[in-house]
């Protein structure tokens, strides 16, 4: 698959790209890179330009500096001018975990121009941690339990060294635990797990900083890398701009009944992980109850309007690699569906 360079005017990114036709822009999650879509990518009809770029902080694209303080929309900012430099109005774009919780701002930014919005496993539009609710109220004042000190430090510690074993708590482990559901194992694995350890870490990356807090579990958000950007404390008025959009493109919702990354108990989330045991000092359901992620994101689709929830029964964080016919079957007729439409 072709892979290049793109300079932008906000940074140099490093691009995959497939076929000719309707752009289709595909945006990976957290722990990964562009390598992580070549499948789906590589199974477009004819007709459909697939484009998948490295995030800032992740892959080759060039390592700058995520302002988190800015929650998603320095991603979005990229997006849009790597969009520009490669001479694309209207697009289908597609996104997974941390990329789906990048397309709820682009959408608030540019929805007149998407022609259609994929979520795979998508983050919550209020963020990741700290709210206690479907409408993402917080838990606490200062989105306690949220960025990137709820990391454990021993992952991105193994990212930097290139851990490439198979002992618990390395990558490989938590790919095969957590990104999907047991006991699939994918036959690209290596190549996914090389995805992963292309992640920059350190302070200002990956996790990224934090503040101590006087709220459980003692840590609230800082201001650099990408887990802070997911908190709630930056989310802004982004779900009110994506709501108030007069041009609401169609989303197709695809997620795993197994998930347990992204759910209603979600097992990297604080408040389940205290209600679980497995933080000391907790304080309750009752004071910080665990994040219900997947009702957030029905409640603000509701709201929103056109939308299909399709959920794949023993799969777990990556539908798209788990259940790939499965999930083109969807995929593909969502993007001609829409591309009609369009051209009606």
């Amino acid at each position: 698959m072709p892979e290049f360079a793109v300079q932008t005017s906000r940074l140099q990114q490093w691009v995959r790209q497939q076929g000719e036709g309707t752009p289709v822009l595909f945006i990976h999650g957290n722990a990964s890179d562009s390598v992580y879509w070549e499948e789906v990518m590589a199974a477009l009809p004819a007709g459909f330009r697939a484009i998948a770029p490295d995030l800032r902080g992740y892959g080759q694209t060039e390592d700058l500096l995520i302002d988190a303080t800015r929650g998603v929309m320095d991603w979005v900012d990229d997006l849009l001018a790597l969009l520009e430099a490669l001479n694309i109005d209207r697009y289908h774009v597609v996104g997974h975990s941390l990329g789906g919780a990048v397309i709820w701002g682009l959408l608030a930014q540019d929805a007149p121009r998407i022609l259609s919005v994929t979520l795979a496993a998508p983050g919550s539009p209020f963020g990741f941690g700290g709210t206690r609710d479907a409408e993402g109220n917080p838990t606490t004042p200062d989105f306690a339990g949220s960025g990137g000190g709820t990391v454990n430090p021993d992952f991105p510690a193994r990212i930097a060294r290139h851990d490439t074993s198979g002992e618990a708590g390395s990558p490989r482990d938590i790919i095969n635990r957590f990104y999907w559901h047991p006991p699939f194992r994918s036959d690209r694995e290596e190549a996914l797990l090389e995805g992963l350890l292309r992640e920059k870490t350190g302070p200002e990356r990956y996790p990224g900083d934090f503040t101590a807090s006087e709220h459980w579990p003692g840590m609230a958000p800082g201001v650099h890398g990408p887990i802070n950007a997911l908190s709630p404390k930056y989310v802004g008025n982004t779900v009110e701009r994506l709501l108030a959009q007069t041009h609401k493109p169609p989303v197709l919702w695809v997620r795993g009944d197994s998930d347990q990354i992204v759910s209603d108990q979600s097992l990297f989330e604080l408040g389940m992980l205290g209600l679980l045991g497995a933080v000391p000092g907790y304080p309750g359901q009752d004071a910080y109850p665990p994040q219900p992620m997947v009702s957030q994101t029905r409640h603000v689709l509701e709201k929103y309007g056109p939308y299909r929830e399709v959920v794949f029964e023993g799969v777990g964080h990556t539908p798209y690699i788990e259940k790939p016919e499965a999930f083109m079957q969807e995929f593909t007729a969502h993007l001609e569906r829409a591309t009609q439409e369009v051209s009606l």
